[in-house]
């Protein structure tokens, strides 16, 4: 039996910012800039997060960065947000949640409700760092 990591016992459940901030895909640069900085947050979930049809996609900080020196007044969040999001269920482990991160080489994975498949929370790089910290709360045996 192989031994547990530091984070095993965690899930993205009880780490991950619950809700997401989205955007209309029309939603100029400027303005998802504005979001993220005004509530202090690393990514932004772009679409209609409940449409039947689950069409989202995400708009990290490490995205907006990239497109400044390309990007004009009229460039939108869809223009710039990538198309495939990584995505797990709440119930997966940080264990799961970082070992994506790193394959994928993203900071931000979103938590989606495993029937709608509609965002339901973040888990990011520092939620990660929180766990390994021992600063998540284990969770409640039952």
């Amino acid at each position: 039996m192989a031994a547990p990591t530091l984070s095993s016992r965690a899930f993205v459940a009880d780490a991950m910012r619950p809700g997401v901030l989205s955007c209309p895909t029309e939603t100029s640069l400027r303005e998802v800039a504005r979001i993220m900085a005004v509530h202090r947050i690393h990514c932004v979930v772009v679409g209609d997060v409940r449409a039947a049809d689950g069409e989202w996609s995400v708009l990290s900080d490490l995205d907006l960065a990239g497109a400044v020196e390309s990007a004009t007044e009229d460039t939108t969040a869809g223009e710039i947000a990538a198309t495939d999001p990584i995505t797990l269920p709440p119930t997966a482990t940080l264990d799961d949640a970082a070992r994506l991160m790193a394959e994928h080489e993203v900071a931000h994975i979103v938590i989606v409700d495993p029937r709608s498949r509609a965002p339901v929370g973040v888990v990011s790089t520092l939620d990660v760092a929180l766990a390994l910290a021992g600063l998540v709360p284990a969770p409640a045996r039952t």
